[in-house]
């Protein structure tokens, strides 16, 4: 578990996930052009719940979605 500081809506947090899902992270917020803070954005303004949770939960349904 990697816990990291990001910033979300103008407030730094921070969000503990595996590190299969920090380079999962990475390769989703790249293929968007975008940073990893501004899909981290993204994915808060839809949760509902826990963030890291949440994280998860998007880019397991990404994957799903990609295939």
């Amino acid at each position: 578990m990697v816990k990291r500081s990001v910033v979300v809506a103008g407030h730094r947090t921070s969000v503990s996930l595996e590190d299969a899902f920090w380079a999962e992270l990475r390769r989703v917020a790249a293929a968007r052009h975008t940073s990893i803070n501004g899909l981290i954005a993204e994915i808060d303004e839809n949760r509902s719940g826990n963030l890291s949770s949440a994280i998860r939960v998007f880019l397991l349904l990404n994957r799903v979605q990609e295939t």
